[in-house]
């Protein structure tokens, strides 16, 4: 099939569909062998490799193949074979996989505009002009930061952009169960969701077009599932490149300390479970409609329409724990089957795996603990963290001079070298790839950096001057001064809808409008402030953060938030890392969690247990530990840093009703008291000045 009738076929395919869906809603190698964040000598042949002559110049789609499974579900994929001037390739070549819960359909339509728009010589144009935009001054900088990514390859390397046919790869997309065409329903990446994913590996080995070597990859879903094809360690599987990827939901987002974050993850259920709804309109197209396959895929559709939103509706509606429902009480039993399929085994991702994540990502709060947790040399793992979000990771210059490769190059790089043996350097590529916060893109061996150390800041009651519109302006300092005990209150309030967590949980739509993502001052007429002294030299933050705090709340439970900033000289406040913890489920695993050698935590790690909830008693003062985002920073000299403290977030994070009711949503107090100090114990490379 040639391009041009593949696209137009596709096009009255996505007409029908909008249709549809409108009108029913090795060992380590040495450091000195890494490049830097550009790619050294290495980069320009990465680049040619994608921009320069193809061996195939089209693509023969095979749609609709139906994939069944071991318990007999049926799981529909659609295969794009490399063809030469209008005919299918022949022999066998490595195949690269995504496992799509958003729908094959928005992927292929997606990817064949992408071709098109190449073919027709006007991609490359248009994107650099996008990218280019900027008018300063006019307030819309958030949305040009958005924009001057456009050029950067990250929606070649989320789609399964057809150039890599143009290199002999063959593509295939796959429905996972309960999602898009595919039969069942959807597990929210459970046990069987697994195995699915380990079963169509072991088909695309079976095929006679493919040579045995197969490459998962995807971005958001897709890349948490391209993560979870490692679970069985199917053979075939040899390599992963995972896009703004997350190895533990619960902890990212849909418990994270806690509360629920239903900014993203109510709407995502919604999104997921209307779309599921969309008959399979390709298989009629193509003429391999099956009654009898859509008759069960309608079946299974009526028995689970709104998967996991009853968990949602008994979260917000029971009072006690015992009004639970039982599968809403499984979020909050760490060995029930859904919080197990919420959190990937990384011991078991033993392939060559390349991860793009952000610091504001959806899933920034375990991104680099997922790296470090993976059992392979930095020869065989990569890790990318932009200083962006879940849509605009920050990568905006990639490609340009001193700056990291597009991200296609990388992952076509990276693919080229561990499915098709090809030595192109690719594993010689820096480990670890940061921007810092308030710094420039580096290259690290390591992260945390081991040079930087975790002091304490002491929480204080000295005004810094620096806070004038908060609820309160405290100091920040590397000594505990002596004090009476002082009871400083916040309550609960709205104003962080226009915060950067908001942006955060948003997925990055928040981050258009400055006021909010860029500077916390509106937040924080709603929170404590504890500000430091400015540094004298510049200073970098490398690592976990955690704030401790001695509270005391007038109920029986509390909800805090705790976020550390960059505070620059002319007073704007900037987030740089943020943590949360519904204060009954307090109780740290202390094996799990991470200490500084003065016994402080740096990274607790809490059981998030019903069963061992602790409420608390009116009155009486309690010890928190806040885990907050590890983070890598630059406080230039001039800059301070803070502390705020806040008694809510939504929309990032919502307490379930029974943890609301127990708090009375009361206000709530910090104690500072130089028998039981507060402090945010913090990684830096130099002390700050008291």
């Amino acid at each position: 099939m040639r391009i041009g009738l593949f696209v137009r076929g596709v096009a009255i395919c996505l007409a029908i569909a909008l249709g549809v869906v409108f009108s029913s809603s090795g060992a380590d190698a040495r450091p000195g062998q890494y490049t830097g964040v550009d790619g050294g000598r290495y980069a320009a042949k990465w680049t040619s490799a994608v921009d320069g002559p193809q061996r195939y110049n089209g693509v023969a789609p095979d749609l609709a193949v139906p994939i069944t499974m071991d318990d007999g579900t049926v799981l529909k994929a659609d295969v794009i074979h490399p063809a030469r001037d209008g005919r299918r390739a022949t022999g066998k070549r490595p195949v690269i996989l995504q496992l799509q819960g958003y729908g094959k359909l928005p992927m292929l339509v997606g990817a064949a505009f992408l071709a098109s728009a190449k073919g027709l010589g006007v991609k490359k144009p248009l994107e650099d002009w996008i990218s280019s935009l900027n008018l300063p001054g006019v307030g819309l900088d958030g949305v040009f930061d958005l924009t001057r990514q456009l050029n950067s390859g990250a929606i070649e390397a989320a789609v399964q952009d057809w150039a890599l046919t143009g290199a002999g790869y063959t593509l295939v997309q796959v429905d996972m169960r309960g999602t898009g065409n595919s039969n069942g329903n959807w597990q929210v990446f459970g046990e069987r969701e697994k195995r699915d994913a380990a079963a169509v590996v072991n088909w695309i080995a079976r095929q006679s077009w493919s040579d045995g070597n197969v490459g998962a990859m995807g971005v958001s879903f897709t890349a948490i599932s391209a993560l979870e094809t490692t679970h069985l360690m199917p053979p075939a599987l040899k390599s992963i490149f995972a896009y703004v990827p997350s190895a533990d939901v619960f902890a990212d987002i849909a418990g994270a300390g806690g509360a629920v974050g239903v900014g993203f993850l109510v709407p995502w259920l919604i999104g997921v479970n209307l779309y599921k709804m969309t008959p399979d309109v390709t298989s009629i197209i193509v003429g391999k409609f099956s009654p009898e396959q859509q008759l069960q895929w309608f079946k299974d559709r009526l028995a689970d329409p709104a998967t996991l939103l009853d968990v949602v509706a008994s979260g917000y509606t029971a009072l006690s724990p015992e009004q639970l429902t039982r599968k809403a009480r499984e979020l909050y039993d760490p060995n029930s089957y859904l919080r197990k399929g919420l959190k990937t085994d990384t011991s078991r991702i033993r392939v060559p795996t390349f991860i793009a994540g952000a610091w504001f990502d959806l899933f920034g709060n375990t991104a680099t603990n997922t790296f470090n947790s993976i059992p392979l040399s930095t020869d065989k793992k990569k890790l990318i963290m932009g200083d962006g979000y879940h849509v605009g990771a920050g990568y905006a210059g990639f490609g340009q001079r001193n700056m990291p490769p597009r991200l296609d190059v990388l992952q076509r790089a990276w693919f080229d070298h561990w499915l098709r043996g090809i030595d192109n350097g690719i594993d010689k590529y820096s480990p670890i790839t940061v921007k810092e916060q308030g710094g420039a893109w580096v290259s690290l061996p390591e992260f945390p950096v081991s040079q930087n150390l975790h002091r304490r800041m002491y929480l204080n009651a000295k005004r810094s001057g620096t806070s004038p519109t908060a609820r309160f302006d405290g100091g920040l300092s590397a000594v505990s001064y002596p004090t009476k005990p002082r009871d400083l209150t916040v309550a609960p309030g709205l104003l962080s809808v226009c915060s950067r967590d908001s942006a955060q949980i948003s997925a990055g739509i928040i981050s258009i409008i400055e006021a909010c993502a860029r500077d916390s001052r509106i937040w924080e007429r709603e929170g404590l402030t504890f500000t430091s002294s400015p540094m004298r030299n510049e200073t970098t933050i490398s690592g976990p953060i955690n704030a401790h705090l001695n509270v005391v709340h007038d109920a029986k439970d509390g909800y805090w938030v705790a976020t550390l900033n960059d505070v620059s000289p002319d007073g704007n406040s900037r987030e740089i890392s943020t943590g949360q913890l519904i204060a009954s489920m307090r109780q740290i695993d202390s094996g799990r969690s991470q200490k500084s050698s003065n016994g402080d935590y740096t990274q607790p790690s809490y059981y998030m247990d019903l069963s061992k909830r602790q409420k608390t008693i009116p009155g009486r003062p309690v010890v928190l530990d806040i885990s907050l985002t590890p983070i890598q920073a630059t406080l230039k000299p001039g800059h301070r840093l803070r502390l705020d403290v806040y008694a809510s977030n939504f929309p990032k994070g919502l307490p379930p009703a029974f943890f609301l009711a127990d708090s009375g949503l009361k206000p709530q107090r910090v104690r500072l008291d130089a028998q039981q100090p507060s402090w945010v114990n913090v990684p830096l490379s130099a002390p700050i000045p008291s």
